[in-house]
């Protein structure tokens, strides 16, 4: 067992160099329940042994739904992997009708689901679902199996030779899984990735993550996406204690009992951290709280491997013992490095946490590459804060002659599932077409501008890149998101979803009544309180990029209302459609 060429393979890799007690570890009814390498591999064969038993074929696929990260997942998981069927997680939070199009898509034989509002959603669709044999249940519920049905099944150890031989006869270029990707446009599509496609990923950005063995890890971005699924498989293979949180909700209290050393992140949740943090610092006085903004200040001008100079380092060795190390212990204490995907990491908060001594490496990737293409690296000077890094090894990238990311590597997907023509169109040769618009600099650190997609035209002929007016406006703590708008117009505009919850608190400290959020959204203070925002963030862009008129927008933008993708990418279309009547009203159609 010296090499990991297939996915399963990761827990028995453990197993032999590093056995741990506690493996994956849940909470239930309060209390963690810690699951090791020996249990997780042993109910991983019960799963494989009961599905053979239930029928299971290899290339059979399996739906997988779970609203938390848990253990249960990772043991399904192997036991589904290992005879050679498929494992397909599915977004939780998804409509019904996306529900019944992957379940159907994919042909689902089983489903695993973890709680009972998953559950009622898959049930309502049931009828309609066409292969679907049974449902089963992680938590107990009364309307359903549960999933130690599946383990009691697989007690009996008389098949335990079938899943050797279907174990044996996976090879790395198999199919794996499907991962459906929310599109922001469109049905979703499936893509498929292989063994190896995941297992070169893991083993190519180990060299560059300092994870320690023994180290602990907390885990709760959703395991459906790839990012999180990668991190799982590569914290098994360096012998990390993996915790998984109880729910967004519930990771400010599971930092604190876990005391990770290692997390992911994605760059809303260190957004909603910082602003909380400097919350705190508002509401403390005199000399206390000047301390505490001239950390900020120190922190804010971060640079790493002491480009500032000595003094820098002075004043920041000072902020860091007054001020940073409490933020630190805040977050359990432990925390020595942040890997941050999914969407641009703004420069301020990399500086911030990095003085704060609780780093974040910024990396880039997608689905289709399963998902690593760069990632940061604090050691031999690998990391510079604006870019998302070096490439990893043998993930090579080339930058098209419209500034398009290409990438090429045994991390570029099999192709999309069922759908060869949706393939062709991203794939030239062996080159992955990412959508994506970037640069390399000379010393090989990769930094992406914008997404091709999303770039417009005015009606003026000049280009404006969405996303960079985006990332630089969500800086303000007025702000909670924002769509730049203006394709075919004659100036670029803004719809914007204020932070409703920041506005109350400014209008309470100014003495302004604001009442429900259609009149906050129509308030005149408040609105010329944003166009200040508006007006400093306009600052760094070029005349014919400013966003010149804007309007706020009375709902909370959310996944389950449409707005935005379940990886918090905005859905421009839609978003459009359901304020069609602002857009107007600002470009006067």
């Amino acid at each position: 067992m010296q090499t990991v060429t297939r996915l399963f393979d990761f827990p028995y890799y453990q197993l032999e160099k590093y056995p741990l007690e506690k493996s994956l570890v849940t909470k239930s009814d309060g209390t963690w329940i810690a699951t090791s390498t020996q249990q997780y591999i042993d109910k991983a064969n019960a799963v494989s042994r009961a599905l053979l038993r239930m029928g299971v074929k290899p290339n059979d696929k399996i739906a997988v739904i779970s609203m938390t990260n848990r253990t249960e997942w990772n043991i399904v998981d192997i036991g589904i992997l290992q005879i050679g069927a498929q494992n397909v997680p599915i977004y939780p939070t998804i409509s019904e009708e996306d529900y019944e199009y992957v379940l159907n898509h994919s042909e689902a034989k089983y489903c695993f689901v973890s709680c009972g509002e998953v559950l009622e959603k898959v049930l309502s669709i049931s009828s309609k679902i066409d292969k679907l044999e049974e449902i089963y249940s992680f938590d107990e519920l009364d309307n359903c199996k549960n999933w130690k049905e599946v383990l009691e099944l697989g007690t009996d150890t008389s098949n335990q030779n079938d899943v050797g031989k279907l174990k044996d006869a996976v090879k790395p270029d198999d199919l794996a899984t499907l991962i459906y990707t929310s599109g922001t446009t469109g049905r979703p599509k499936g893509v498929m990735l292989s063994h190896n496609n995941i297992v070169s990923n893991v083993v190519d950005s180990q060299v560059r993550v300092p994870f320690e063995t023994g180290g602990t890890a907390l885990s709760f971005l959703p395991v459906c996406h790839i990012f999180e699924r990668m991190i799982l498989y590569l914290y098994q293979y360096c012998g990390v204690e993996i915790y998984f949180a109880e729910g967004l909700d519930k990771i400010s209290d599971n930092v604190k009992e876990v005391k990770p050393h290692v997390m992911s992140v994605v760059p809303r949740l260190l957004e909603k951290v910082y602003d909380a943090i400097i919350a705190k610092g508002t509401n403390l006085t005199g000399i206390k709280k000047k301390l505490f903004f001239w950390a900020v200040e120190v922190g804010l001008k971060f640079e790493p491997y002491g480009a500032n100079g000595w003094w820098y380092e002075k004043k920041l060795g000072l902020a860091r013992k007054l001020i940073f190390s409490k933020w630190k212990e805040g977050l359990g204490g432990n925390l020595s490095v942040m890997v941050s995907g999914s969407a641009a990491l703004q420069p301020r908060l990399a500086r911030i946490f990095a003085a704060a001594e609780m780093p974040v490496m910024e990396g880039y990737g997608l689905t289709e590459t399963s998902p690593v293409i760069a990632v940061n690296d604090q050691r031999n000077k690998g990391w510079k804060i604006g870019t998302v890094g070096k490439m990893i090894d043998n993930v090579e990238v080339k930058i098209a002659e419209d500034g398009e990311i290409l990438c090429k590597g045994p991390n570029v997907m099999m192709g999309y599932y069922k759908d060869p023509e949706k393939t062709a169109e991203v794939m030239t040769g062996a080159y992955f077409h990412t959508g994506d618009i970037g640069e390399i600099d000379a010393e090989g650190f990769l930094r992406i501008t914008d997404r091709k997609k999303e770039m417009f035209k005015t009606s003026g002929g000049k280009y404006v890149a969405p996303q960079l007016l985006e990332n630089r406006f969500k800086q303000s703590r007025f702000i909670e998101q924002i769509m730049v708008v203006g394709e075919g117009e004659k100036m670029p505009a803004a719809l914007i979803q204020p932070n409703f919850e920041f506005v109350k608190e400014w209008a309470k400290r100014h003495h302004i009544d604001l009442g429900s959020n259609d009149e906050l959204v129509k308030n005149e203070k408040v609105i010329a309180r944003m166009q200040e925002e508006v007006d400093w963030a306009n600052q760094e862009f070029a005349k014919w990029e400013k966003v010149k008129q804007f309007r706020l927008t009375p709902d909370v933008w959310s996944v389950e209302e449409g707005h935005l993708t379940p990886t918090m990418k905005l859905k421009r279309k839609p978003v459009k459609e359901m304020y069609l009547d602002l857009y107007n009203d600002i470009y006067e159609h």
